[in-house]
């Protein structure tokens, strides 16, 4: 006790309070530990590995090869939250993609449209097609710890086709079959879209060849030439396109987990949660805006 108060009175207070052991001295120095992030930018394949993955395993022979240090996996983990680096899911984005064709789209073409639009009272709707699945979309759900939930699926390829759009005003509009989709189903989707559509409308959709067969532009071109009129998105830019989020929220939200035993039960439940997303408008609305639209 007299030690205590000798020290509290040669050093104050303050040098009573607990202080946590430096520990170790780290094995990179300041200087190399700021050259991670540039050499991490480079990517995974210009260290000699395959794909550009980075795991801590490749972190730590990448320090290993660049500064002679050996890390343990387990603590280039550590090194990178420094960094703020977190372990995320790549996006996969197509090698032909048009990139300054994507930016002219996002920057000036679609304000174009959209007065133009205005200008001509045109409904503008953008249009996509997707393929529903027996098999659930898996997501978390709560269950007691220790005992992993089982979803009773069958393993099936089986599929519905599904072509939809969406207006800005999040009016979304779908049409279902038990095959691909082809010319004169995409025709058909066209007409129902002018039973339901009141005045001219604006199609945006990408350049998928059932887009622009032949029995596609003489519809457009002849019964639907006074209403209906069509714009490409840039190649290979699904995020350009708002339906893509409705898709996921029918796949995502409305869907998650559900098991279905055949194609007829899997069209009830897709026609139900279509029902219930319709009632959704604000995450329709957010559809436009996560696809970068100002509306």
């Amino acid at each position: 006790m007299s030690q205590w108060f000798k020290k509290a009175r040669e050093q104050g207070v303050e040098a009573l309070k607990h202080k946590t052991p430096p520990g170790s001295q780290p094995k990179l120095s300041k200087e190399q530990q700021a050259q991670l992030p540039a050499l991490l930018a480079k990517g995974a394949e210009v260290f000699g590995f395959r794909g550009q993955v980075w795991t801590t395993e490749r972190v730590a022979q990448m320090i290993q090869q660049e500064f002679g240090v050996s890390y343990h996996p387990a603590h280039c983990s550590r090194l990178l939250r420094n960094l703020k680096w977190s372990q995320q899911k790549p996006i996969e984005k197509a090698t032909q993609r048009d990139e300054d064709a994507i930016r002219t789209w996002k920057e000036d073409r679609f304000d174009e449209l959209k007065k133009r639009a205005e200008a001509q009272r045109q409904t503008m709707i953008f249009v996509d097609e997707s393929a529903f699945y027996l098999l659930p979309m898996v997501v978390r759900t709560y269950a007691p710890s220790g005992q992993t939930p089982v979803l009773q699926v069958k393993l099936s390829r089986d599929h519905l086709s599904v072509i939809g759009g969406i207006t800005p005003e999040g009016r979304i509009f779908t049409q279902m079959q038990n095959h691909s989709y082809k010319g004169p189903d995409v025709v058909r989707f066209l007409r129902l879209l002018l039973r339901e559509i009141a005045g001219k409308i604006l199609v945006i959709w990408d350049r998928a060849s059932i887009h622009r067969c032949k029995i596609v532009k003489n519809f457009t071109s002849k019964e639907g030439a006074e209403r209906i009129q069509l714009e490409c998105l840039p190649a290979y830019a699904p995020e350009l396109n708002p339906q893509e989020g409705v898709w996921n929220l029918l796949k995502r939200v409305e869907l998650k987990n559900v098991c279905c035993l055949h194609l007829q039960q899997l069209r009830e439940e897709l026609v139900r949660a279509r029902e219930r997303l319709r009632h959704r408008k604000l995450p329709l609305s957010q559809c436009y805006a996560h696809a970068g639209y100002r509306l």
